[in-house]
């Protein structure tokens, strides 16, 4: 009872001292050293244990990377499939990323801006993102590892208006599973992978033809975004 009797006069003292710094430090009471860790310490070795426990998604986690190494994301003129000089610059960056993975799949997702009937712009999403799939498959992507291509047409924008808008009309590349649909597929042999493809990389860039953006996809023919 006197220990209950202390340990509630204790806490009527400090709640009753706003102002004290020991009733609104956030760190009173854990361990010390806890006030320097900004939540990075021991991350890699958490990150390993998880994976090799399956209890971070190898999905989740290769898609992280992909978008820190690459952009993930292609914008497109006005009511046009045409791949942009811009856009084939960063689709051979995301082929030579998804080159060294071949264990990988891929989506391509489509999008426009608000401008036109949302039939006809999920007809233009698809034609961009099958532009966008045809540019990585001529750059060594196989073609089986581009799976079903995906059109949200003018349902997700990034920008909220009715107007044209080019971060609306874009395709977006996203990691989305395995080739052998079972993710331990890729324990332990990312060395392996890395390796592999380091090796096979070993060719003349000449070998990695320029594409002029008439062979992807092309504009007109309706009045969406």
């Amino acid at each position: 009872m006197k220990y209950l009797l202390t340990a509630t006069a204790a806490a009527t003292l400090l709640a009753g001292c706003e102002g004290s710094p020991l009733a609104t430090r956030s760190t009173w009471g854990l361990e010390a050293g806890q006030q320097i860790d900004t939540g990075d310490f021991g991350n890699a070795t958490m990150n390993n244990m998880m994976i090799q426990t399956g209890q971070l998604s190898y999905t989740v986690n290769l898609q992280n990377r992909f978008a820190e190494e690459v952009a993930d994301t292609i914008t497109f003129d006005f009511n046009s499939a045409a791949l942009t000089a811009e856009g084939q610059n960063i689709l051979l960056q995301q082929a030579a990323w998804i080159r060294q993975f071949p264990e990988v799949k891929f989506k391509v997702f489509g999008h426009t801006d608000l401008v036109g009937s949302n039939a006809y712009n999920r007809r233009l999403g698809l034609r961009r993102a099958r532009a966008a799939v045809n540019f990585l498959v001529s750059q060594g992507v196989d073609r089986n590892r581009l799976q079903a291509v995906v059109t949200f047409g003018e349902t997700r924008p990034l920008v909220q208006t009715q107007n044209p808008e080019m971060r609306n009309r874009r395709t977006v590349t996203e990691v989305s599973g395995f080739v052998e649909n079972h993710p331990t597929v890729m324990n332990g042999k990312f060395a392996e992978v890395v390796f592999r493809e380091y090796v096979a990389s070993g060719q003349p860039a000449s070998t990695l033809r320029t594409i002029e953006s008439s062979e992807f996809g092309s504009g007109g023919g309706g009045n969406g975004g």
